[in-house]
């Protein structure tokens, strides 16, 4: 019997956690299952936040939390998964930046860990127990993760800016905060 590997076996460990902690979040803006919103809700809170299309913006930040966290979680396409689940949560930090650092106070401390965590895993691929690694890394090439974080980074920059152009200056302090 071989031995198991810790840090494919932590990075096992960190990916299905955290994974499935963006997966269920997303789960709740798109389906409305653990008590979310759905995309109904979803979108409306989106119109609330400053994002336009509020729609379109619903349906990207529940397909990038649950749709990334189930690949990270199953280590698939990693870089990819990754990418899109930090970006998803750049745009949660911007909507929370407002209330400050921690998220007692409704800060963006928690989704600034999930994106940092996404990316880290997306950076440092998903380790030896993955379908990354039982696809031969097909999906996870060092251009694929350059790519990833390259596209990831300019979208939410450009949704992130669009949202910042659209928000009155009294919304963009503690006050004009909405999720």
């Amino acid at each position: 019997m071989a031995c198991i590997n810790r840090r494919d076996f932590g990075l096992l460990v960190l990916r299905v956690g955290t994974g499935a902690v963006l997966a269920a979040h997303g789960s709740q803006k798109l389906g409305g299952w653990f008590g979310g919103g759905g995309i109904e809700g979803t979108t409306a809170a989106m119109e609330a936040m400053g994002f336009d299309p509020p729609k379109h913006s619903a349906l990207a930040a529940g397909l990038g939390e649950a749709g990334g966290g189930l690949l990270l979680a199953l280590g698939l396409a990693t870089p990819a998964a990754g990418a899109a689940a930090a970006g998803t949560m750049a745009g949660a930090v911007a909507v929370h930046a407002p209330a400050g650092f921690f998220a007692m106070g409704g800060g963006y401390e928690y989704p600034a860990f999930l994106g940092f965590t996404a990316a880290a895993i997306g950076v440092t691929g998903a380790g030896r127990y993955s379908l990354d690694h039982a696809t031969g890394h097909v999906l996870d090439r060092p251009r694929v993760v350059a790519l990833a974080f390259a596209g990831s980074a300019l979208a939410a920059a450009a949704v992130v800016g669009r949202r910042a152009k659209g928000q009155p200056a009294a919304q963009n302090g503690p006050e004009g905060e909405g999720a």
